[in-house]
């Protein structure tokens, strides 16, 4: 009895197999964009790096929120925190995208091995099966011989181990399938979780973006009125780079006349006045090899379109980064600085300009929502909106005093 058992487990085996293998995807499984192999290699290992990185910013960030004495200074650290936790989600559901792929291409590729043996499987399945449903004792009432049946016996009891070493292959081949499967749902457990973590996080940083504006209502009036001029120089700037360069001479109009002394009183006696040394002129700007801001990091995650001083369609050298996030990314301050533009331009979406300490300007564009105004400090990693994504990428430009240099000479 156990040779008819066994002939049925094989069987079994062969037909689950074949139905296995041709398993539909789920609704949750079509949902997900799926990527080739060698792309979602290179977007698990950018995505692990970027996540990682992310981690170790929201951990600084909180650390120089716990200790800070000043509530300007912890809430803007809170607020970067947040921002880097943010981008920390989004990086590690870019992780689960591209483990799901991976899993999802392994399972295609052994899915096309097996199809190759398909057809054999079929007729050994189709013969094991008529095997199995015939007994000894009904095989002997059938004409002929028991002497052929005793060989009919003898064969099937010699082709037996045969078939059970042919179908390890099939038996692993199904482990293998089950094992894909299961980091399949893995990674789409991760993405659910990612995405359930991002949504709360973007709610945190929302109500403590609230509080800030209710905090400094009261101090828009200025800022209104600064905004108004950048607008009107927006206005009359012919191209993004007149823009870039109008902003940068009044920045550097506005550190000279921080330089001025103060205003020189009247002496009671006009000629003791006479020997005294003249007032000192204006102090000089700032020396071109000043250091760029420390905290110097991308605007936003996302694989690298074009590199500093690639060449273009139009044949013109890159001045800087065009990156590609997925639609709603986090973009966050790329250093400490003050905002000098906020707001659309014309081609480029909406654009944040930054000034930075020693001559240094970094412009951000292709955001598809600004959540900072000019005249609000920042610190590196300060969420200052959101990436539009699809077709539109997020540029990030260096300067320092006017010219264009590489940012990734000086990412942390």
């Amino acid at each position: 009895m156990r040779r008819p058992v066994l002939l049925t487990a094989l069987v079994c085996a062969a037909v689950c197999a074949a139905c296995f293998l041709a398993l539909p995807a789920t609704r949750a499984e079509r949902a997900v964009p799926l990527v080739e192999p060698d792309e979602a290699k290179a977007q698990l290992a950018r995505a692990t790096r970027e996540s990682r990185r992310a981690a170790q910013r929201a951990a600084r960030l909180t650390r120089t929120a716990e200790v800070a004495t000043e509530a300007a200074i912890r809430t803007a650290n809170e607020a970067a925190a947040l921002a880097a936790r943010i981008q920390q989600a989004e990086a590690d559901i870019e992780i689960a995208r591209a483990r799901y792929a991976l899993a999802r291409a392994a399972r295609a590729a052994l899915t096309a091995e097996l199809a190759e043996q398909q057809e054999p499987t079929a007729r050994l399945a189709a013969a094991l099966q008529t095997l199995a449903r015939r007994p000894l004792a009904l095989s002997a009432m059938q004409p002929g011989s028991l002497k052929q049946v005793v060989y009919v016996r003898a064969a099937l009891a010699s082709a037996v181990p045969q078939i059970r070493a042919r179908t390890a292959g099939l038996r692993a081949a199904l482990d293998k399938r089950r094992a894909l499967e299961a980091d399949a749902a893995r990674a789409l457990s991760g993405l659910r979780d990612g995405e359930t973590m991002l949504r709360a996080r973007r709610a945190q940083l929302a109500a403590l973006e609230n509080r800030q504006r209710i905090a400094s209502r009261t101090a828009r009036g200025a800022a209104l009125r600064e905004a108004e001029r950048a607008l009107a120089l927006a206005e009359q700037a012919r191209d993004l780079d007149g823009l870039v360069t109008q902003l940068d001479d009044v920045a550097a109009l506005r550190r000279e006349l921080a330089a001025l002394p103060g205003p020189v009183l009247r002496p009671s006696d006009l000629a003791a006045a006479l020997p005294a040394a003249p007032a000192p002129g204006p102090a000089p700007a700032p020396a071109a090899s000043a250091p760029p801001p420390r905290d110097l990091q991308l605007p936003v995650n996302g694989r690298t379109l074009t590199g500093f001083g690639a060449r273009r369609a139009s044949g013109l050298a890159s001045t800087g980064l065009e990156l590609a996030p997925v639609a709603g990314a986090q973009v966050v301050a790329p250093g400490r600085g003050r905002v000098a533009f906020a707001g659309p331009y014309r081609g480029f979406g909406q654009i944040v300009i930054i000034e930075h300490e020693g001559g240094w300007t970094s412009l951000v564009t292709g955001l598809a929502r600004v959540d900072t105004a000019v005249g609000d400090r920042v610190i590196g990693g300060s969420p200052m909106g959101v990436a539009g994504g699809g077709a539109t990428p997020v540029t990030f430009a260096l300067r320092r005093d006017g010219r264009p240099v590489n940012p990734l000479q000086f990412l942390r």
